[in-house]
């Protein structure tokens, strides 16, 4: 009896690992090398899961979006390319024509700097395939100085780059 039930229990077990959604990071660095936040994304049958917590980012609201190649050279981030976008669109969340995987919602970051939040990105997987983050550039998260204006193509006149995180596994 015990034999079976160690078999099921292994069995199980091998199932619930085998159906663990990929994860993966990125920690989003200044342009000095100064750590202000840490990001986890978790693919879904809906897109990946992006939880961000910042700590010691500038006040003020900000675009936040997916680059399309896993590169953060400091000071201007411009290594990070564009945003991701594998369907060829023309970027905002407000354009007729957009908008494209990586573009994000604006965070509001509080005097203290400190914010968590959380976004679904649904065009995006981090399995291999159409849409991957994890394809052989890779990609990375970026934190824009200014608020994306959700229509200007091709990156919503958000200003400088402020923060990049390369995305891995």
């Amino acid at each position: 009896m015990r034999t079976i039930v160690a078999a099921i229990m292994v069995a199980a077990s091998a199932t619930l690992l085998a159906q663990a959604p990929d994860t993966a990071k990125a920690e989003l660095k200044d342009a000095m090398g100064k750590t202000v936040g840490q990001a986890t994304l978790t693919d879904s049958p809906h897109g990946v899961l992006v939880h961000v917590v910042l700590s010691g980012a500038p006040e003020g609201v900000h675009a936040f979006h997916i680059h399309a190649t896993g590169k953060c050279e400091a000071p201007a981030f411009m290594s990070a390319g564009g945003h991701f976008n594998p369907s060829m669109k023309q970027h905002g969340l407000s354009n007729p024509m957009g908008m494209h995987a990586g573009d994000l919602p604006n965070v509001q970051v509080p005097a203290s700097g400190a914010l968590t939040f959380d976004f679904l990105a649904p065009d995006v997987t981090l399995r291999a395939g159409a849409g991957s983050l994890m394809d052989a550039d890779g990609s990375a998260l970026m934190l824009h100085q200014t608020a994306d204006d959700y229509k200007g193509d091709p990156a919503g006149n958000a200003g400088a780059r402020i923060a990049c995180g390369v995305v891995t596994k």
